[in-house]
């Protein structure tokens, strides 16, 4: 009995399928109306473990897929298998989708702590001397501290230090390189003391 049923309520979706390929609007409503709830009852038969939203996200795409594919229907031909293909084929896709987002995705028990517990209570010992700091920059030549105090300490970009001071871009990432390992150096013998 089930499969004459079937088989009618097929016909009948192929009829207002014709009549939308026509242009006729009401028969994509009432062909809409009763298509919707079937998709979403073969979604969640199919994938029962996705949950409402996601079944009615795949519902969603199914449906612009038919949108977007109406003109290829055959009308000669049974309406609910074309429906069941295009079904198919937006599982797969969302399958997927699903497979390349977890793949980059890191399940992690506790998030790791990357800041300070009490960043208000830090000392300057901690940080370094900003006054031996103040003293090694000072120390570096002309163009090296001209570069660290552009680029590094005012946080300039390389196009407005190359701007303010003459020098070439080039000349200014050498320079400024230069003169962060000449500040390590001295900061180091510095400690050591």
């Amino acid at each position: 009995m089930s499969v004459v049923r079937n088989l009618i309520d097929d016909a009948g979706l192929a009829e207002l399928m014709r009549a939308v390929q026509g242009g006729d609007s009401s028969a994509y409503r009432r062909l809409l109306a009763d298509i919707v709830p079937r998709l979403r009852h073969l979604i969640k038969r199919r994938r029962p473990f996705l949950n409402s939203e996601d079944v009615e996200d795949l519902t969603q795409d199914v449906l612009l897929s038919l949108h977007a594919v109406i003109a290829t229907y055959d009308p000669q031909r049974p309406f609910m298998p074309w429906l069941l293909a295009i079904m198919h084929n937006r599982m797969a896709d969302a399958a997927r989708r699903y497979v390349r987002r977890s793949s980059h995705e890191v399940q992690v028990a506790e998030v790791p702590v990357t800041f300070f517990d009490d960043p208000t209570n830090w000392t300057s010992e901690e940080h370094g001397d900003p006054e031996a700091l103040r003293q090694a920059v000072a120390a570096l030549p002309k163009a090296q501290r001209e570069a660290v105090e552009m680029l590094k300490l005012r946080e300039l970009s390389l196009k407005e230090a190359s701007t303010q001071s003459g020098a070439s871009i080039g000349a200014l990432k050498v320079s400024a390189h230069r003169g962060m390992a000449a500040l390590r150096k001295a900061l180091a013998r510095g400690q050591s003391r």
